[in-house]
C-alpha cells in the first residue's frame, strides 16, 4: 500500500474563505455531518451540539473498533455536548445561537418548536441567523410528519427502482447515497442563504429535504413519461439512451468501463478492436441502432475484451483514445498514481488508530483554499472553550455540569 505518498498532517493555524461564519450543528448522521463537513473544511467553525455521554449517533458506525465515518466526517469541528431538552441546557444553545451565523438541524417535524426553539424564536432573538432544516420530506406536504431516513427516500424516488437488472428486484445503494447528496446540495444553499444575510441582515430558513436533490438526478424519468409514455427499465449498467456503455470483464479478473456516449466514439471504439466494418452496419451505424442492438454488441466488445490481460485492454483501448478506464476495487483505487498524486485520498495521524484515510480536500480553490485543521473532536471536549467565550462563568459551568445539561 502506498503509504509515503499520502501523509498529511493537521494545519491548525490554517485560514479557509469561510473563516468567521459560525456553524451550529444539531444534526444527527450522515445528511447533515456531509454538509457541515464541507463548511469546515473550508474554514468555518462549526460546532457540533451533541447529546451528552452518547454524542451524535454517526459516533456509533464502526469499523474495526473504529469510528471512521465520525472521524472523516468530524474532521475541522469542535463538539459540545448539551442537553437541550433541559431547561438549564435550552438556555445554554439559545446563547450560543445567539452568536452564531449559522443552524443546521435535523430533527422530526415539529420538535424544535415544541422546545421552543422553532424558527420564530431563533430569529427573535439572531435576525441574521440562517436555519438549515434537515428532513426527509421537508417541511410541508403530506408526509412532512413521517420518518426520513435515506432508504427509504433511495425508494420513494424512483432511484432503486432504476437501478439494477431487469431479472431481479429493484436495488438500494449499499451506501448512504440520498443523505449524502443532500448534504452537498446543502451546503450551497447554506452559502446561498448566508451570502443573503450578508447583503440584507435578513436570516431565513433553508428546508432541505433528503427527497429533492436525489430526485433531481434522475428527474429526466418524469419527464420522458410524460412526453413519451415510457418508464425506466433496470439495464444493470447500460445506458437507455446510448450503446455502448457497460463493464465487461478482462482476461485476468478485473472489470472496464466502456463509454461511447459520441457517435465519434463509437466509431473509435469498434475500430479499435480491429471491427471497423460494424460502423456501417445498419445494426449499429446510429445511436439508436446501437441501442436496440445492444446485446449483440455488447457480446462483440465483450468477447475482444475477455481476451486480453486489465493491463492490455487500458493500454490498447486508451492509446486509440477510447473512453475507457477500471472498475476499481478499493485497493486499486489506494494504489493508483493519479489519486497518490492529487491527494483525493491522504492519510492523517489518529490518537486511536495510528492514522486514518480519508478524503482529501475538494473541491480545489487555488486562491483560498481549504485545509485539514483539526481532527475530528470527543464528545464534548470543546464545552468548556465555547461556553466561557459566551461568557459563561466558572461557577455556572460548574452548575450545568452537575445538573446535567452539558458534559
Amino acid at each position: 500500500m502506498r503509504k509515503d505518498v499520502h501523509q498529511k498532517s493537521f494545519t491548525p493555524e490554517a485560514v479557509g474563505p469561510l473563516k468567521g461564519v459560525r456553524v451550529v450543528d444539531a444534526s444527527r448522521l450522515v445528511c447533515g455531518n456531509t454538509l457541515t463537513f464541507m463548511l469546515a473544511d473550508f474554514g468555518a467553525e462549526v460546532i457540533k451540539v451533541e447529546r451528552p455521554v452518547t454524542g451524535d449517533p454517526l459516533r456509533e458506525w464502526k469499523n474495526g473498533g473504529h469510528s471512521l465515518y465520525w472521524k472523516i466526517f468530524g474532521r475541522n469541528k469542535k463538539s459540545t455536548a448539551i442537553d437541550f431538552a433541559r431547561p438549564e441546557g435550552r438556555d445554554v444553545l439559545l446563547r450560543l445561537l445567539e452568536a452564531a451565523d449559522c443552524f443546521v438541524e435535523s430533527f422530526r417535524y415539529g420538535t424544535l418548536e415544541k422546545l421552543g426553539l422553532g424558527p420564530d424564536d431563533l430569529l427573535k432573538r439572531n435576525p441574521r441567523l440562517v436555519i438549515v432544516r434537515v428532513s426527509g420530506w421537508g417541511q410541508t406536504g403530506p408526509y412532512r410528519t413521517r420518518p426520513g431516513f435515506g432508504t427509504l427516500i433511495e425508494s420513494f424516488a424512483g432511484f432503486a427502482e432504476k437501478s439494477g437488472y431487469p431479472d431481479r428486484p429493484p436495488l438500494l445503494p449499499n451506501m448512504p447515497l440520498a443523505d449524502q447528496v443532500a448534504g452537498l446540495t446543502g451546503a450551497f444553499a447554506t452559502l446561498a442563504a448566508l451570502r443573503h444575510a450578508e447583503a440584507t441582515g435578513e436570516g431565513q430558513v433553508v428546508d432541505l429535504s433528503i427527497l429533492e436533490p436525489l430526485h433531481a438526478l434522475i428527474s429526466a424519468d418524469a419527464a420522458i413519461y410524460d412526453a413519451c409514455g415510457e418508464k425506466p427499465q433496470r439495464t444493470g449498467s447500460r445506458s437507455v439512451t446510448v450503446a455502448p456503455r457497460n463493464v465487461y470483464q478482462t482476461a485476468d479478473g478485473p472489470y472496464i468501463a466502456i463509454a461511447a456516449s459520441m457517435q465519434s466514439m463509437a466509431h473509435r471504439l469498434l475500430a479499435a478492436i480491429g471491427r471497423p466494418e460494424l460502423n456501417e452496419d445498419p445494426r449499429y451505424r446510429l445511436p439508436e441502432d446501437r441501442v436496440r442492438n445492444a446485446d449483440d454488441l455488447d457480446q462483440i466488445i465483450a468477447d475482444w475484451v475477455r481476451s486480453r490481460s486489465l493491463a492490455d485492454n487500458l493500454k490498447i483501448l486508451g492509446d486509440a483514445g477510447v473512453t475507457v478506464g477500471p472498475v476499481n476495487a478499493v485497493d486499486m483505487l489506494i494504489e493508483d498514481e493519479h489519486v497518490a498524486e492529487r491527494e483525493v485520498l491522504v492519510r492523517v495521524p489518529d490518537e486511536e488508530a495510528g492514522t486514518v484515510l480519508m478524503p482529501g480536500i475538494f473541491p480545489r480553490l487555488d486562491r483560498s483554499p481549504g485545509a485539514l485543521r483539526t481532527p475530528a473532536p470527543g464528545i464534548g471536549d470543546h464545552t468548556e472553550e465555547i461556553l466561557t467565550g459566551l461568557g459563561v462563568e466558572p461557577s455556572q459551568l460548574a452548575a450545568l455540569r452537575e445538573s446535567g445539561a452539558v458534559q
